[in-house]
């Protein structure tokens, strides 16, 4: 699972090593599922869009060519090590829990695996929510955490039973660490409370081989909360072999459930 930042008590760091291959793993399994969502209507030519939590810049670079030189896209991060700015992409470092909305009129505002680790998560949802323009949409995508990732096949009971381990442990980082794991559950009810009308919410899920890009999400994910798993009680034994288990082809796992929810800011 990914976040965006890396100065404040998040458990994944933007800055290290790990995060590109996080976020090119991310990328490839969640930006066609992200396009589809935010495609026609929702998005047209010339709009104003704001992407949040912009990690690597994928989607922002898709909005900006969507929108065409007669619109403008604003990829804000606390890190934005990862973006590149262009004629019709703004790139801005913000803090989307203490800073005002970098604009107020978006048709588009699209917000991918951040709101889950904030504490202030229901209101900045709030906030995006006032952001948009009359008729403007909001996309908030989440990983449903809630559910045991649910091995398929797995060269031992053993293996299986290590899989479970090293990730609950994770998972447990992560909740230590203020994330919400059970917070698409969530977004739905938040959107029309928030005044949101035709909301929608969709879920996605795929099975991830041993070797594939997928599976190797995991394994970057424990190298980069390695020093919080060792304190957990795990050895680096274990680790080790976690990491060989993603790359067995003998080896396949369920992706998280991927939650996609949207809504409209009505016209009037």
């Amino acid at each position: 699972m990914p976040t965006h930042v890396h100065d404040t008590d998040y458990a994944f760091d933007n800055g290290s090593p790990e995060a590109v291959p996080q976020l090119r793993a991310l990328e490839s399994f969640l930006d066609p599922i992200t396009a589809g969502r935010i495609a026609p209507p929702v998005l047209a030519p010339g709009g104003t869009c704001w992407e949040v939590g912009a990690g690597g810049g994928s989607v922002a670079r898709s909005l900006a060519r969507v929108v065409g030189p007669g619109g403008r896209v604003v990829a804000t991060d606390l890190d934005t090590a990862h973006l590149t700015p262009a004629d019709n992409l703004d790139v801005r470092r913000h803090d989307v829990r203490t800073e005002p909305p970098p604009g107020d009129s978006f048709d588009l505002i699209h917000a991918r695996l951040v709101l889950l680790h904030l504490p202030e998560r229901r209101r900045v949802l709030a906030s995006l929510a006032g952001a948009l323009a009359p008729g403007g949409w909001l996309v908030v995508e989440e990983f449903d955490c809630t559910a045991p990732l649910r091995v398929l096949t797995a060269p031992s009971d053993d293996a299986a039973k290590l899989f479970a381990q090293v990730t609950d442990a994770m998972l447990g980082i992560l909740d230590s660490h203020g994330a919400d794991l059970a917070w698409a559950q969530d977004v739905h009810g938040e959107l029309v409370a928030a005044g949101l009308v035709e909301v929608d919410t969709v879920t996605h899920a795929r099975s991830w081989p041993g070797g594939s890009l997928g599976a190797s999400l995991y394994g970057t994910n424990s190298r980069q909360l390695e020093p919080e798993l060792l304190d957990a009680g795990l050895s680096p034994g274990q680790l080790e072999a976690f990491r060989r288990l993603l790359r067995d082809p003998g080896f396949a796992v369920m992706s998280y459930q991927f939650v996609s929810t949207r809504g409209r800011r009505p016209v009037r």
